[in-house]
């Protein structure tokens, strides 16, 4: 795992005065898993890092600011680089340098035999276009693979995960957004 990201982790954590075991509770994730990823001893997920950065109260973006664009915050530019991380997907923040976002753009790759853990509902809405590859969801127990083209427009309060159980990598557009109850 990098060990950037780790350190990011546990540095905002502190800014914001919170124990393992508070990041734990909102996350559902071990106070030791949490610790090992602080120390960079394993590797992070993209559902487990989310779930760390809504306990955090920051985008998942925030984890690479490589990817934040300074082009008038409207485009982002193919040639411009992506952010990898040695894990088991590829992440690549999409949204530029909107501030407040409405939604989150952001494209990810995913290894082969990349497996998710229990499913989990949160606030909001998620959006999965399959670009390439063959991308399992879970959702409410039930299984569907999504190919090629496929897509899922999903309300996150539905327990649910995703993963690649195939032998080649997953690439997919995937779109979150915060319920606005304003």
């Amino acid at each position: 795992m990098d060990s950037e990201l780790g350190n990011l982790i546990k540095s905002l954590r502190k800014e914001k005065r919170m124990t393992l075991k508070e990041v734990s509770e909102k996350t559902d994730l071990s106070i030791s898993f949490l610790s090992q990823v602080e120390r960079s001893l394993c590797s992070i997920t993209l559902l487990s890092l989310r779930k760390i950065s809504e306990a955090l109260g920051v985008s998942p973006s925030y984890f690479f600011p490589d990817t934040i664009q300074v082009d008038e915050g409207i485009i982002r530019r193919a040639s411009e680089k992506q952010t990898e991380h040695k894990s088991s997907f590829t992440y690549s923040d999409l949204s530029g340098n909107v501030t407040n976002p409405l939604f989150v753009p952001v494209l990810v790759t995913l290894l082969p035999g990349d497996k998710r853990g229990i499913p989990f509902s949160h606030e909001g809405q998620e959006f999965i276009y399959v670009i390439d590859g063959t991308l399992t969801i879970i959702l409410n127990d039930n299984e569907y693979d999504l190919y090629t083209g496929d897509s899922i427009h999903l309300d996150s309060s539905r327990p649910h995960n995703w993963f690649n159980k195939t032998e080649e990598p997953t690439n997919f557009l995937f779109i979150s957004a915060a319920n606005s109850r304003d």
